[in-house]
């Protein structure tokens, strides 16, 4: 256990705490079991790192991450345990979904060990529901999307900037700091590699590639049980999905490009979009929020276009995964039969500067929105898109 305190105490002093994302403060860490999801390269162990620096006792706390080699020979509960006897107090263990096993070692410790606190964290979203089932009534969970626009500015120039609602957004209560200028040039960028926090280290293009790459050929083989074959026939589906969003499917005609079967095909969508990589845009009916059928599907953010997209990517999907993304994160988004989206009984159109509200002509005018990209103010009910990004 000594090599993993030496490890835990490195880890530590080499965090930089210059910003903590604010999904940090909607956190209950003095729970006794805490889980946090999110895709890979959303920056869940650094907010874990950064957490443990700034405000837990060095001394009583222990990270670790579920791979490391110790456990190849020593069991979760028995490291708990032992660490529990040190006078330890909180255990974070992070890619958890490598440990084979984990969810009844952490119901063990839980239900033995009430005096330990437990935060755990991964990306392979797939494993941790499966093997998280039983541990629903015991743990409170949170999930970390990508950053926001407001955050990447925030990361990127230094400037503190508020959030706003979506009801303050509507009504372009939205400011742009007069510090940077203007909002077009700061989002073009963002929207090619903005979305996943490690942009400030530099060669964004080959580290989103390699998550894709670990996410295709790694975490949904493993979960699926996956043979070489298969690993093909999922990467062709990603890069078929790439070249023709915002895709409807057709599964049909998928069947025979694929050479896969009809009950198949559902599957490949269910693991691409846990894992984060596509969006699933779904109708809603009444009394029911989430029907089967897809109504289409998107790469799940624009910075994900620029990598898997052999030409220039559609401008459409970029706008509208870019908005589907955000307004995820706080809002039931569906399918509308008259626009691109609904949210709350509000439809909203997405396009370019010169888009109109013709497609909105029978939608009651108080409940419809017009959003821009490449205008910077708002007028009435149309919307610059970039402000959306201001959200969270």
């Amino acid at each position: 256990m000594e090599n993993l305190f030496a490890t835990y105490k490195n880890l530590i002093s080499n965090t930089d705490t210059t910003y903590v994302r604010e999904k940090h403060n909607d956190i209950d860490w003095n729970s006794r079991l805490v889980a946090i999801l999110g895709s890979r390269g959303t920056g869940k162990t650094t907010m874990i790192l950064q957490h443990i620096r700034l405000h837990e006792d060095i001394n009583t706390t222990l990270y670790v991450t579920a791979d490391d080699f110790y456990f190849t020979t020593h069991r979760l509960e028995e490291l708990a345990n032992e660490f529990r006897l040190y006078g330890g107090k909180h255990l974070y263990i992070d890619e958890i979904h490598k440990y084979k096993g984990w969810s009844t070692e952490i119901k063990n410790i839980y239900d033995k060990m009430p005096d330990l606190k437990v935060v755990y964290s991964g990306s392979s979203i797939l494993e941790l529901e499966k093997g998280g089932a039983d541990l629903s009534r015991r743990k409170l969970e949170y999930y970390l999307p990508g950053l926001s626009f407001r955050e990447y500015l925030i990361i990127k120039t230094g400037i503190e900037l508020p959030k706003y609602t979506l009801s303050e957004i509507l009504e372009g209560k939205v400011e742009f700091p007069k510090e940077l200028d203007k909002p077009l040039p700061h989002f073009e960028m963002y929207l090619k590699e903005g979305y996943y926090p490690f942009f400030k280290e530099g060669n964004y293009a080959m580290r989103l590639s390699g998550v894709v790459k670990q996410v295709v050929e790694d975490d949904i083989p493993k979960f699926a049980d996956f043979d070489v074959a298969s690993i093909y026939k999922l990467k062709k589906f990603l890069y078929v999905l790439a070249q023709s969003v915002p895709f409807k499917p057709n599964y049909a005609k998928l069947e025979r490009d694929l050479e896969i079967s009809r009950n198949t095909l559902p599957k490949y969508l269910l693991y691409l979009e846990k894992t984060g990589l596509i969006s699933l845009l779904k109708e809603k009916t009444q009394g029911i929020k989430l029907l089967e059928k897809v109504e289409k599907v998107y790469l799940q953010n624009p910075n994900l276009s620029h990598i898997l997209s052999e030409t220039e990517p559609n401008i459409g999907q970029i706008r509208e995964s870019i908005f589907f993304a955000w307004l995820s994160v706080n809002h039931f988004v569906s399918a509308s039969n008259t626009s691109d989206f609904e949210i709350d009984g509000l439809t909203f159109e997405i396009g370019g500067k010169n888009k109109t509200k013709k497609q909105l002509a029978t939608i009651d005018p108080k409940k419809a929105y017009v959003v821009k990209d490449g205008i910077e103010t708002a007028f009435q009910h149309t919307i610059p898109l970039w402000m959306f990004g201001f959200e969270y």
